[in-house]
């Protein structure tokens, strides 16, 4: 499988077509059927000009396609500028995910959280539900002191897969290449899949928090949790990315004096 940043920029443009939605897709969530024909999933954050010039955390927005870069689905923040401005990416927020007809086909909620080692008992997740409010899986932060842990669940708290992350998420400090993180079938320990975030170019990493990541996964996994691995890379964003242009500033500002 394809990991490298020339996969990320193919799928670049916002003018990309749209998917045409498979037929005869049965015993599924209405919206999601696109999920059944894919194995992976391309996420690229759209870049907000005014936060660019500002400086000031704005609501996030996303344009997810396939493989061969088709729009799917576009998805929008919703959370208040006190929340943003003071809890940054532990924020509470909602993330409406839209098909290209404006309907909204999945709900993402994510409660205000930490996401310090000394702090396990109030550890990062986010819900992923259908339009009508189900809930199709979440996705729980894993105490852990230097590597990045997740679980993956179902709507009955079965464990589908774990995530392991790298020890360093910042791909600007180190050689700027990708960043990945495993998807690891939690009872053969195997590596079905991955979660990377591709390198976006200098000036994007440094200047910006908009990032461009993939998810691939098994064909055959069940798709609400191909939707709740989507969830999975929306707060690995979040997580780890959101705070890494406003650390690259720094860093940069400090090289050039």
């Amino acid at each position: 499988m394809q990991t490298t940043s020339s996969n990320a920029s193919k799928h670049s443009s916002k003018f990309a077509p749209w998917m045409v939605k498979p037929k005869g897709i049965s015993d599924c969530p209405n919206g999601l059927e696109y999920l059944a024909v894919l194995d992976q999933l391309f996420v690229e954050q759209q870049v907000e000009m005014t936060e660019v010039i500002t400086g000031v955390e704005g609501e996030n927005s996303y344009i997810v396609k396939n493989n061969i870069g088709e729009k799917i689905y576009f998805a929008q923040e919703h959370s208040d500028v006190l929340g943003r401005t003071i809890c940054g990416h532990r924020r509470m927020f909602d993330i409406t995910i839209t098909d290209k007809e404006g309907n909204t086909v999945l709900q993402l909620f994510h409660p205000l959280a930490c996401d310090y080692c000394c702090c396990p008992c109030w550890l990062q997740s986010i819900e992923v539900a259908t339009a009508g409010g189900t809930l199709l899986g979440k996705v729980i932060q894993k105490w852990s002191l230097w590597i990045p842990r997740f679980k993956v669940t179902n709507a009955h708290k079965k464990v589908i897969f774990r995530i392991k992350g790298p020890c360093c998420t910042c791909s600007c400090c180190c050689g700027s290449s990708d960043v990945q993180f495993k998807l690891i079938n939690p009872y053969d320990k195997s590596e079905v899949g991955y979660l990377s975030k591709y390198w976006s170019g200098l000036a994007k990493e440094v200047f910006t928090d908009a990032d461009n990541f993939g998810v691939s996964f098994p064909m055959d996994t069940d798709i609400k949790m191909k939707a709740v691995l989507l969830g999975a890379i929306i707060l690995i964003d979040y997580m780890f990315f959101e705070t890494n242009s406003l650390q690259n500033r720094a860093l940069l500002a400090a090289m050039l004096a």
